[in-house]
């Protein structure tokens, strides 16, 4: 069945109002009409059974009818991953969300090649991995903010898996051992992390540096390659 996210409330009897560019999906593209039921979430209220009630020329009216799940989040982690190029961006930040992330945070590295980062696209990216993989929230994305600062306002309690491509432990061994949520992925920039970040990171209590095999990868193939690690050894996956 199809499933939309909306940000309105979500209760018995409640009236839902799409977006244009949903009404336009529902109608135009999927042949909806009136009488027709959707499955509708927004984050907080579960997800609900809607059911066309109007078709109108500025969009559809929606009817909540009844909840068939009630709300639930994933795994506590979060993705930490340097601005790069727009198409492997893209990729990963719907892979992350498809994967089970809470929270995406973009990062400014010492060799990240600053770039404008089209926020909303983002944002698009990660409602539309919502709706497709049947999770009941959206993650967050954070505007860009420097790795030195990041670090100096950690989390308190919250472990960080440094992906780092000169070398560290076999990740799913060192996951395992460090333990459950909450924890952070990071990913760096096409050219690595400088020295510099590379020995602060080592050093903090709460880093886990973890290898991700012999061969380089790609920041987009990292990231979905590193949160899949995360999931298989201490993540939800065995839900």
């Amino acid at each position: 069945m199809i499933r939309l996210h909306v940000p309105a409330p979500l209760a018995p009897e409640a009236a839902v109002l799409p977006t244009l560019d949903q009404s336009r999906y529902l109608t135009q593209v999927m042949r909806l009409k009136i009488g027709d039921s959707l499955l509708v979430f927004n984050g907080v209220d579960g997800e609900w059974r809607c059911v066309i009630t109007e078709v109108l020329k500025k969009g559809v009216v929606l009817r909540a009818e009844q909840q068939v799940r009630p709300q639930a989040t994933g795994p506590d982690v979060e993705l930490l991953i340097s601005v790069v190029k727009k198409s492997a961006l893209e990729f990963a930040v719907e892979k992350a969300t498809e994967l089970g992330v809470r929270r995406i945070r973009l990062v400014v590295t010492h060799r990240t090649q600053v770039q404008h980062v089209r926020m909303d696209r983002l944002d698009a990216i990660a409602i539309e991995a919502a709706e497709q993989t049947g999770r009941l929230d959206v993650p967050m994305i954070d505007e860009p903010v420097k790795l030195a600062e990041l670090l100096d306002g950690w989390e308190a309690g919250r472990r960080l898996m440094f992906c780092d491509e000169t070398g560290g432990a076999p990740a799913m061994g060192a996951l395992a051992e460090a333990g459950g949520d909450p924890w952070a992925v990071l990913i760096g920039p096409e050219g690595g992390f400088s020295p510099e970040e590379r020995e602060r990171l080592r050093v903090l209590p709460f880093t886990t540096a973890v290898s991700l095999g012999p061969r380089i990868l790609r920041a987009d193939t990292a990231a979905t390659a590193a949160l899949t690690l995360w999931q298989a050894a201490v993540g939800d996956w065995d839900r």
